[in-house]
């Protein structure tokens, strides 16, 4: 599946809202970061906490050029989280922490401008 980075994309074919209620976005709290450096593009392993009826879950995520290891725990952030689990090199990711791209093609986390708790569901 390649999905476009590019701004100045067109949107994507029409859905209909039965279609996004298929895809189930949560916010969850990093709970731990650690280096990956066997992934073929610079990646950080996340832990991420959606709450007690989703739990701790695993992502990969290529965030490397603009966020601190240390600067992740404790930060929010949007995962979709009903994806098969999808292996990443020697590392399984449970679910797909979502960003967008810069100006510079850097990922930048997607996370709600407020706290909100750990697995509420975008809507």
């Amino acid at each position: 599946m390649h999905v476009n980075h590019d701004a100045d994309a067109g949107a994507a074919p029409e859905i209909n809202f039965d279609d996004f209620l298929k895809v189930d976005i949560r916010i969850g709290t990093i709970v731990e970061a650690e280096p990956y450096p066997e992934a073929r593009k610079p990646a950080f392993k996340l832990k991420i906490d959606f709450g007690p009826a989703i739990g701790v879950k695993k992502s990969s995520a290529q965030i490397v050029d603009r966020y601190a290891l240390d600067a992740l725990p404790g930060r929010q952030v949007a995962a979709v989280v009903n994806f098969p689990p999808r292996q990443i090199g020697k590392y399984m990711s449970e679910v797909l922490t979502l960003g967008f791209a810069d100006a510079d093609g850097a990922v930048i986390l997607f996370a709600p401008d407020r706290p909100v708790p750990d697995g509420s569901r975008l809507f």
